[in-house]
């Protein structure tokens, strides 16, 4: 039996487009579901608004709830479809990846194929715990501190939803991004670019610069929530060393 002829240029670009075009049918697919589940979606993004919540029900937080307003004529039904979208990709991921992957291993060797099975769900493991560490614990306390501060009780806190959904959205996504720490670092080291004494010697800086983007991750001025979001960081920069060591 003859071998199958290489693919061409065109081939590989045809491929490519299917796997585009099948990535965007099931995320508009999930995208529409997540739509018709109103309810059921805005129950779970906007449960962090009250002390029903879970986690504030563990930490025992007195009773609060913000009410959120909508300013805009066009505001709630851009917000829910928006909503939509962000959650038709994010239970679409898995399946987009798969296609990603399956579509750039042929041009892998078999090590390499091991390799980037272990990158890709990695990273996509530890970008789900970050959104779901920020959503249990972050932002909860993020808006529990935000949306009930007040300079004076004779000024009220008027909250709009589209204020809420961006900082829900923009947290979520910094926090995923930064727990890919542990998966950069073993990759970095994996070239050669950095090591375990390195990363020890660089502690001190390293810690310096949690602190800073735990700040700008939660815009807010007391030391307890900062607290919360620099240690898991710099949790996450300890576990990355003694990977990177590891795997010398």
């Amino acid at each position: 039996m003859s071998e199958p002829s290489p693919m061409t240029f065109w081939d590989h670009l045809d491929e490519l487009r299917s796997v585009i075009i099948r990535s965007l049918v099931i995320s508009v697919l999930a995208a529409a579901v997540a739509f018709c589940l109103k309810e059921q979606l805005f129950a779970i993004v906007l449960a962090p608004r009250t002390s029903e919540f879970i986690t504030f029900r563990l930490l025992g937080v007195e009773t609060f709830s913000i009410h959120l307003m909508n300013t805009g004529l066009t505001e709630q039904f851009m917000i829910h479809l928006r909503t939509a979208m962000y959650a038709g990709v994010l239970v679409a991921s898995p399946y987009i990846i798969y296609l990603l992957f399956r579509f750039v291993s042929p041009a892998l060797y078999d090590n390499e194929k091991k390799y980037a099975t272990a990158l890709v769900g990695s990273g996509y493991l530890m970008f789900m715990l970050g959104t779901l560490l920020n959503y249990f614990l972050i932002f909860p306390l993020t808006v529990k501190f935000l949306g009930t501060y007040q300079v004076s009780e004779d000024v009220a806190n008027m909250l709009t939803l589209q204020s809420y959904m961006d900082t829900l959205l923009m947290m979520s996504l910094v926090m995923g991004i930064v727990f890919e720490l542990p998966v950069v670092s073993w990759l970095l080291g994996k070239m050669g670019l950095i090591n375990a004494a390195m990363m020890r010697t660089w502690r001190k800086h390293a810690i310096v610069a949690i602190l800073m983007v735990s700040a700008i991750i939660t815009p807010t001025t007391d030391a307890f929530t900062l607290f919360i979001v620099a240690l898991p960081i710099w949790l996450l920069y300890e576990v990355s060393i003694l990977i990177v060591k590891s795997d010398k």
